[in-house]
């Protein structure tokens, strides 16, 4: 923001008494900010993670309309403890000894299994109360969170987990709140009491343990996460609750803390990004591969971001300049071609300001076409920089096998199928660039499993499966399978409903059943508290989904291949493609800087010392950073995940193209921050050929932004290729065949879930390998299961069948007859 703009509005607001003008200085605020960062985009810092800090997940975790009800969980607790130790006791935590405190936690989860569900009611609420840390006793916000971590341990080791595990799945089968909720005009914070103070507990308490020190209790934490109970993972039971929301069978959940604990769920279950890369390592070690030397996240930390493209309204006005100033053209007025910044490619600021002044008055050299300096202006002498890329250049054995067979077929006249080694009759030029392929040569984990599965449906009984392992991502894919489409469906209904450039609409679900209060805002204050909490409840919501959906399909492609498939082609069915650019197509610059927070309405903050009042100086009391980290967060997912669904799917790639993506994505080029530029940039490599000569020559910065971020294939032909008359069902045969295998894959590994061609002939079915027992004696001396019809009818069937049906043996001896019939 310019100094002009923040001078004004300051003054705006210390001189505004009238809360009636809050709105207007709020507007002013959001639409000044956007066109002030149009001009010069910030530097983000932001360092990308498997989740934010402790105290920003407690704080986000809770809407600023639940905060009155806190003083209910408190006064609960009072009660219990005046019950526990009698009402002339202190009601103080800390005054309770080690043994009293077990005591009362014991007490209390008694009470958890009493019929009376207000008895019941009042008891979960004091065991939430411990939970958050006393913070009726805490002095400051870290004090607070230290006595959570203390809490959560002692209620994890005496059982709370598992007891409200169990009030989670009855209050999931009470069918009389869901049926009171469908009946409601509009849903509100009301109907899902228990369920928010059931999940309240879960969460507090699972993201404590999933980062504790003690690596033992974690680890049984993990372990208890990743064994079924009642038949069903917890991960699976929150799935179903959040399908179940998404049907209008339960319109009462509350989804936002739903999808919170799904997602830390999955990441202590499954494991974060560390965790991901050493299965990584171990798997290709397994696999007879040399482990990753380059991870793409750790490289883009040591990037620099480039300068975004020139917008059109930069270009014209650069233009105008050109033709006003000729013959003479100021450097200055040039837009810089800055994005060669990175890896040591950049010039030195005081170099570049040196030769600026000395082109100042410098006219177009006749012939060369460049800026000269002025008489008596020695040229400078720039220092030799280190040049180099970020990432060692790739090449897929499909690339050598091409490569091969074009030379040969050039210089010799015919090919040699499956030969990679034979240089005969080709030049020396020609055999040093198949050395430098096979030096480069990268083979992926995938395409060792792609070749094994291959393997096994060829040859169906000498290669048996071997004995898969029992992973906790093997176990949830198990889980997962029958209902995996209805899950994609309802993650990405949500997202829908989430995204701020999605419209509402009468048909689209309620996502603010757990934020909007019982009765409604009467002040201008309030109402601009409530606006401020909406916003930010949809942010967080696509915070938790655009998690969950991505640690899926990491874990799953690393387990195996054709899971991920499986997943990626559901939600390619369900329009998220689309859907992730709509979500781009926004003010992205404003949606990244966004604020919508209330630093003293953020948990434990409201509940810690005495509360000011709120107004509009208060409001804006807070974080002063230039961007929010779950919406940073929730960007770079997405372009994750949609990275993930279109490399090396040609089909997929034309989707963007159709979909008119490259304007899109080039428009998020303007946060200048390197990782989430890297996933932008390699989404417009891989469809740059597509898009034509002059969309390469209109945006030859983005070009160079991409040769320089983006690691290179050799062979590839993205920055000169054309094949503009492409359409996406040109590329169906390949996605036909992908899904083909993929559903051979679950139904000879799983033998259940939804396959799309059951009927196929080139599908292969374990039964038809099966051995078949042809001794007479065992046949015949199996035990047969016979129904109570039979055996009621069991004469008439023996009369019907065999006395009275002649059976004609010598038939069985005749050569000519091909079939006998009884």
């Amino acid at each position: 923001m310019n100094g002009n703009g923040e001078n004004g509005l300051n003054g705006s607001s210390s001189t505004s008494t009238n809360a009636a003008g809050l709105p207007k200085i709020r507007e002013i605020l959001r639409r000044q900010k956007p066109d002030s960062e149009d001009e010069e985009s910030p530097d983000i810092d932001f360092v990308y993670a498997d989740s934010d800090e402790f105290a920003a997940e407690m704080a986000e975790f809770y809407s600023y309309t639940e905060n009155p009800e806190m003083s209910t969980w408190e006064k609960a607790f009072e009660q219990a403890v005046g019950q526990f130790r009698g009402p002339d006791t202190p009601t103080t935590w800390r005054d309770l000894s080690e043994a009293d405190q077990v005591q009362l936690v014991q007490s209390i989860l008694a009470q958890t299994e009493l019929a009376d569900p207000r008895e019941r009611l009042e008891a979960m609420r004091a065991i939430l109360y411990i939970a958050q840390g006393c913070w009726m006793e805490c002095q400051s916000d870290s004090e607070c969170l230290d006595a959570i971590r203390t809490n959560v341990v002692l209620l994890y080791r005496h059982g709370a987990w598992t007891t409200f595990i169990e009030l989670l799945n009855l209050e999931i089968e009470n069918t009389q709140a869901a049926l009171n909720a469908s009946r409601k005009l509009a849903v509100s914070l009301a109907d899902s009491t228990e369920l928010r103070i059931i999940l309240g507990v879960l969460y507090v308490m699972t993201e404590v343990l999933r980062d504790h020190p003690d690596q033992r209790l974690k680890d049984n934490f993990k372990a208890e996460l990743n064994v079924p109970l009642d038949d069903d993972l917890f991960a699976i039971r929150l799935l179903t609750m959040v399908t179940r929301f998404c049907s209008g069978t339960a319109p009462h959940f509350p989804m936002k803390k739903v999808l919170l604990l799904l997602w830390k769920v999955l990441l202590t279950s499954l494991g974060g990004m560390d965790v991901l890369r050493e299965m990584k390592d171990t798997y290709r070690k397994n696999a007879g591969l040399n482990p990753i030397t380059e991870d793409t996240l750790t490289v883009s930390r040591l990037m620099r971001a480039a300068s975004p493209p020139a917008n059109a309204a930069e270009l014209v006005e650069s233009t105008n300049n050109r033709r006003s100033n000729r013959p003479g053209i100021k450097r200055s007025m040039m837009t810089k071609q800055s994005s060669l910044d990175d890896m040591g490619l950049e010039i030195v600021q005081e170099l570049e300001d040196d030769f600026e002044d000395a082109a100042e008055s410098s006219t177009i050299e006749s012939g060369f076409g460049r800026d000269s300096p002025r008489p008596g202006v020695p040229m400078m002498e720039l220092e030799e920089l280190p040049r180099s890329l970020p990432w060692t250049p790739k090449v897929r054995q499909k690339d050598v096998d091409q490569f091969f067979d074009y030379t040969r077929m050039k210089f010799v006249g015919f090919t040699l199928d499956d030969d990679h080694t034979t240089l005969a009759g080709l030049p020396h030029s020609i055999q040093e660039g198949v050395y430098t392929l096979k030096k480069h040569m990268y083979k992926s984990l995938s395409e060792i499993q792609i070749e094994r599965e291959d393997d096994i449906a060829q040859h169906p009984i000498s290669r048996p499966e071997a004995p898969v392992a029992q992973t906790p991502t093997e176990t949830l894919y198990q889980a997962m399978l029958p209902s995996l489409p209805q899950y994609v469906i309802a993650l990405l209904k949500i997202l829908l409903a989430s995204a701020p450039t999605s419209k509402s609409k009468t048909d689209s679900i309620n996502i603010m059943t757990d934020v909007l209060p019982e009765d409604m805002p009467m002040t201008v204050m309030q109402s601009m508290k409530l606006g401020i909490d909406v916003n930010r409840h949809k942010e967080i919501i696509v915070k938790a989904v655009s998690g969950v959906l991505l640690l899926l399909l990491k874990h799953f492609k690393v387990n195996h291949i054709y899971q991920f498939e499986f997943m990626s082609q559901h939600l390619v069915f369900a329009n998220c493609i689309p859907l992730v650019l709509k979500f781009f197509n926004q003010n992205i610059m404003a949606y990244i800087g966004s604020k919508n927070n209330i630093a003293l309405l953020d948990f434990p903050s409201c509940v810690i010392g005495e509360q000011p009042e709120l107004t509009a100086q208060t409001l804006e009391i807070g974080d002063t950073s230039v961007y929010c980290w779950r919406n940073m967060f929730s960007c770079i997912n997405l372009l994750r995940v949609l990275n993930k669904l279109t490399k090396w799917k040609h089909s997929r790639i034309m989707m963007l193209v159709v979909f008119k993506s490259a304007p899109i994505l080039k428009r998020t080029l303007k946060v200048k921050h390197a990782m989430m530029q890297l996933y932008v940039l390699k989404l417009l490599k891989m469809q740059t050929k597509y898009l034509g000569r002059q969309w390469r020559k209109s945006n030859m910065k983005t070009m160079s932004a991409i040769y320089t971020k983006v690691r290179h294939r050799l062979n590839d032909d993205w920055a000169f290729g054309n094949d503009v008359d492409s359409r996406p069902w040109d590329f169906q045969a390949e996605e036909c065949a992908l899904r083909a295998a993929v559903d051979r894959f679950n139904q000879r590994r799983y033998d259940k879930g939804n396959f799309s061609d059951s009927e196929n002939d080139n599908m292969v079915r374990d039964f038809d390998y099966e051995p078949v027992d042809n001794c007479l004696s065992s046949v015949l001396g199996q035990d047969v299961e016979l129904t109570d019809e039979f055996k009621q009818n069991y004469e008439k069937w023996l009369e019907r069948e065999v006395l009275n049906m002649e059976i004609q043996w010598e038939m069985l001896l005749d050569k000519n007859q091909p079939t006998f019939t009884t």
